[in-house]
């Protein structure tokens, strides 16, 4: 079974730069077929993909954050991060990691569609 498990700061101040990473282990997918990707679900609001990285180094991303996040793959750690700069009281939220053999991953973490992996999630607040 493959296991995703997110990890980084809880608490970041505005401004700053928030750094997650996400650690892949477990199972036996074909990495280079799939898309890893991030998605946060603000609080009191819905997920929001906000971009993808494939095993190669391509990256996507959503228009909401392009410019203000970066998805980069650590292969010999089979990790993989996303940093997003210039973080606001708005960017409080949980934030998950997600593998997918579809760019944009669908479902939830309650609620998997087949072949699709997901974190746990990891709490960030932005705050001062």
């Amino acid at each position: 079974q493959v296991q995703l498990q997110e990890s980084g700061p809880g608490l970041v101040k505005p401004s700053q730069t928030l750094s997650l990473t996400c650690s892949v282990s477990g199972g036996a997918i074909a990495m280079d077929s799939y898309y890893y990707t991030w998605v946060r679900q603000p609080l009191g609001k819905g997920l929001e993909w906000m971009g993808a990285i494939n095993y190669f180094g391509s990256t996507w991303y959503s228009p909401s954050f392009r410019g203000r996040a970066s998805i980069s793959w650590d292969t010999s750690k089979n990790q993989f991060t996303l940093q997003l700069r210039a973080v606001t009281p708005e960017d409080t939220g949980v934030y998950y990691c997600a593998s997918s053999p579809n760019l944009k991953i669908a479902g939830s973490p309650e609620e998997k569609e087949d072949d699709d992996y997901w974190g746990q999630g990891t709490q960030v607040t932005v705050s001062s």
